[in-house]
């Protein structure tokens, strides 16, 4: 036997006895599947599960989801992150519906027309739900095949790019892909860690190079990191009666189409007396008594390129100048119907709950 025969059978085997029991791993139908994929990118399975549960209940195939709206889109996926991946599912999905008849494609070059599917993820489906010989290639691939051939180039480059691609198509078991595919990523997932890998007990153990120089955590190699900017949002949460006031975000920024309270970005930390002083302040309370009602709520927020300094400040009006004519005023106890960024998400979480107006008797 081979050794890349034997590699594959010795890890299909690993995994058939060891692999975690997830939905999206009992149906071949390219939808669920499709639904697992994008979720579980930047998302753990752990939280990404719950979720998985939620979206598909409420849309159990590409013509529910294409028929929805996108807020609620958003809702459901509100707290997941990178919400470009929602935007392009309903987009994609009104795509298939256009495109392909409502029917999702079953070819490789078909799956990857889709608007927001990249080269793993089209061959996740292709091998997953139509047995195509398609290696994936994912942050758990790059690790395992980093290791196991002790290769220094960074994969956070073209080249490094293209070689893991062919290294992970050479070694692909043609006769099983899905499975192969699956077990590769599921020992990345449960042995092959980032930290503190479990060489001992791994079923590829004697093939492993890094393992055999006693360094597997010098394995893979990145080139270096994006460098990561911060930014000061002052968000005011402005209480007029019983309304609060919001607004959708627009711009080709973060957050792009969700929800968010009254937003003043500065270029650096304010304090509320400095925050009164500049002219967008002002602007919104002109002619207008304003009450500071309880203390801020303060939250450091990272995300993958930018470190977001965030203040909460809880306002109280009698009457709303004109300038707010331009936000939405809504009912507080109304917000949680709408679909917020994590972060806001927090505030709520600190206000013990979302449809609760927060305590108006503080003073500063």
């Amino acid at each position: 036997m081979s050794d890349k025969k034997h590699l594959a059978v010795r890890l299909e085997r690993w995994f058939e006895e060891n692999k975690r029991l997830l939905p999206w791993r009992e149906t071949t139908d390219p939808y669920l599947i499709w639904v697992s994929e994008i979720i579980l990118q930047q998302t753990r399975v752990a939280q990404g599960l719950d979720y998985y549960n939620r979206f598909v209940a409420r849309f159990p195939d590409v013509a529910a989801l294409a028929d929805a709206d996108e807020d609620e889109v958003l809702k459901y996926w509100e707290g997941l992150g990178y919400y470009s991946r929602a935007r392009n599912m309903h987009a994609a999905a009104r795509q298939v519906m256009h495109d392909f008849g409502g029917r999702f494609p079953d070819t490789y070059e078909g799956i990857r027309s889709i608007k927001g599917v990249g080269d793993y993820t089209a061959a996740a489906i292709a091998s997953f739900a139509y047995g195509l010989p398609h290696a994936v290639v994912d942050g758990n691939v790059y690790r395992v095949f980093s290791r196991l051939f002790a290769i220094d180039t960074p994969i956070d480059t073209t080249a490094g790019h293209k070689l893991f691609a062919a290294l992970a198509d050479e070694w692909l078991d043609r006769r099983r892909p899905d499975v192969y595919n699956q077990a590769v990523m599921e020992l990345g997932a449960l042995l092959c860690l980032p930290r503190s890998p479990q060489c001992p007990v791994c079923p590829l153990s004697e093939w492993c190079e890094a393992a055999a120089l006693g360094r597997p955590e010098a394995y893979p190699v990145k080139q270096g990191k994006s460098e990561v900017r911060p930014r000061y949002f002052n968000y005011l949460v402005i209480h007029c009666d019983d309304d609060v006031f919001i607004s959708r975000r627009e711009k080709r920024d973060i957050w792009r189409n969700l929800y968010e309270f009254v937003l003043i970005e500065s270029e650096g930390a304010l304090s509320m007396e400095e925050l009164q002083q500049t002219a967008s302040y002002r602007s919104l309370f002109d002619g207008v008594e304003v009450k500071v009602v309880a203390r801020p709520f303060e939250r450091r927020h990272v995300l993958s390129h930018r470190v977001i300094h965030a203040v909460f400040y809880t306002l109280e009006i009698d009457k709303a100048s004109p300038r707010l004519a331009s936000y939405m005023r809504v009912p507080f106890a109304d917000v949680k119907h709408y679909a917020f960024a994590r972060l806001t998400g927090l505030y709520f979480d600190h206000l013990g709950q979302s449809s609760r107006r927060p305590s108006l008797d503080w003073e500063e």
